[in-house]
């Protein structure tokens, strides 16, 4: 069984004799601790090209102190990891082999590099004994064990690690008393970085981002072609879904909809520059995105909708409810997100996610590139975005027209869509067209929650007559959920009157004269 610890640590470059400074002055710490010395050993695992290093996820198996067995590191914000753990075991355990699946893919984990430490630790604790970090001066020792053995290469670094819900402000004032005692912020972000570096087995990241400055270098000059700017968009994306994998199958909130939205993303960019990439290539791909895409709002539609049912249940007074109506809709969201949840994880282990993950990676180093994308940004962005708009405006029309209705429900969903689209086109135009492009996403995001708000009414009615059946059907009063349907079913009129107005503003000539260069 894995448990996931939310690591907040600081590293810092230590004199060779390894001596802890005094920090007895530091505010907040009424004692010290000595909880002497530990042996450390790790041997940390990656692909040979180093996919998991790239993405500064570290993998490793480790005997000693109180956490030995198998950890994986994921990224998870300024000084902040969170690390996976599972027992120490011979072979990696299934968990932490799924976790790492979108970055591995089809290539073997090898014994990359082993660092063997000699930790001297010390607890600082507060006034009433409870811990508030942990400082440590590691001695270590690192070898390369792939591509062959490699010679030994040491050093010595203190780091502080806040204790678990402990405020980080608490490390910025314990910062200020090492480095006045002569420390100072490690360059490396983890030691095996560090060993990558000293051991001569450049990481795959340290030689992309060496490349890449000079290239920004030897282009400062050059103007941005239509080709720089989708491609930046296009691989930001990518790089989403794929650091997303783990955070949907650790049932992190929000990560299914930020995937989802990833390959949403994708899928308009390929149709709104369709003159820069060759839709021959990217066609097939945007089937395959709209398939992960509807995996993904399986479990992320129920999310919304169950949520927006009980803001609803929540608004009602108690005379207003009647029967076991938290019941029913408990019983209905759950039921149905088990099966979605396992559903969705039997996909990302399907070989059909991993062949996406593949193809994106070939459309990101070998782009189907079109002759417009060698030409200036400017235009030829500004004529994508303005073509979407045109589409959205002439289905926001149709529904101003039509009569309230299931027509007039199909074409506002429609319009939302398209509104999504101009925003995502925007997006990416923000590189070629500036501030004016970020404003004219903002607008049709204002638009696109609108017509958002309408069409999660429309699906809520659909359900609330759903749990209506159910409850009727088992015996129970269904009052509550028509009430509900009623209340839903005025927002949506109501959401229908604000459309004329917000339109008004959101097609004023002048919004699309500041896009112009």
């Amino acid at each position: 069984m894995a448990d996931t610890v939310r690591e907040i640590e600081r590293k810092y470059e230590a004199p060779d004799d390894g001596r802890l400074p005094d920090v007895t002055g530091v505010a907040g710490v009424a004692e010290v601790v000595d909880k002497g010395v530990a042996t450390l050993d790790a041997t940390y695992y990656d692909t040979v090209d180093q996919r998991l290093a790239a993405d500064s996820i570290t993998l490793r198996r480790r005997t000693g102190g109180s956490d030995a067995g198998w950890h994986l590191k994921l990224p998870a914000g300024p000084d902040a990891r969170d690390e996976i753990r599972t027992p120490l075991s011979e072979t990696l355990p299934a968990e932490l082999a799924a976790l790492v699946r979108s970055r591995v893919r089809d290539q073997a984990l090898v014994p990359l590099v082993r660092l063997v430490s000699e930790r001297n630790v010390r607890h600082l604790v507060d006034a009433d004994g409870a811990l508030l970090a942990e400082l440590s001066a590691d001695h270590v020792t690192a070898r390369r064990l792939t591509p062959e053995p490699g010679d030994p290469v040491e050093w010595t670094e203190v780091e502080a690690e806040l204790a678990p819900g402990g405020d980080p402000a608490f490390l910025d004032a314990l910062e200020s008393h090492l480095t006045e005692a002569g420390l100072r912020r490690s360059a490396a972000p983890s030691k095996l970085a560090r060993a990558l570096a000293e051991t001569g087995v450049a990481s795959k990241a340290d030689k992309a981002d060496k490349a890449g400055k000079a290239g920004k270098e030897g282009e400062k000059a050059a103007e941005l072609t239509a080709g720089d700017v989708v491609l930046d968009y296009i691989r930001a994306q990518i790089a989403a879904v794929v650091s997303l994998d783990p955070a949907v199958r650790l049932d992190v909130p929000d990560s299914v909809h930020r995937m989802r939205v990833a390959t949403r993303r994708l899928r308009s960019c390929f149709r709104s520059y369709r003159k820069v990439l060759d839709r021959a290539v990217t066609d097939p791909i945007g089937d395959e995105l709209k398939w992960l895409a509807g995996e993904l709002g399986i479990d992320r539609d129920r999310e919304v909708l169950t949520a927006r049912i009980e803001e609803r249940l929540a608004e009602l007074a108690d005379e207003l409810r009647t029967g076991p109506v938290s019941e029913r809709l408990s019983t209905w969201s759950q039921t149905s997100r088990r099966g979605s949840r396992e559903r969705l994880i039997g996909v990302l282990d399907g070989e059909r996610h991993l062949a996406l993950l593949a193809t994106l990676d070939a459309l990101s180093a070998t782009p189907p590139l079109r002759p417009a994308a060698a030409r200036p940004a400017g235009d030829v962005i500004l004529t994508a975005v303005l073509r979407d708009y045109e589409r959205l405006a002439a289905l926001v029309t149709t529904a101003l027209a039509a009569p309230p209705g299931h027509d007039r429900d199909i074409t506002m969903h429609d319009a939302r869509k398209k509104a999504k689209r101009a925003r995502y086109a925007a997006e990416a135009a923000r590189p070629a067209l500036g501030k004016p492009a970020k404003a004219f996403a903002g607008l049709m995001t204002d638009l696109q929650d609108l017509l958002g708000d309408h069409q999660d009414s429309c699906v809520a009615r659909d359900a609330l007559r759903e749990l209506a059946e159910q409850a009727h059907a088992a015996g129970e009063r269904d009052f509550t959920f028509g009430v509900m349907y009623g209340r839903e079913e005025a927002l949506a009129a109501r959401r229908e009157a604000e459309l004329p107005a917000l339109w008004a503003e959101v097609s004023r000539e002048e919004h699309r004269a500041a896009l112009r260069p």
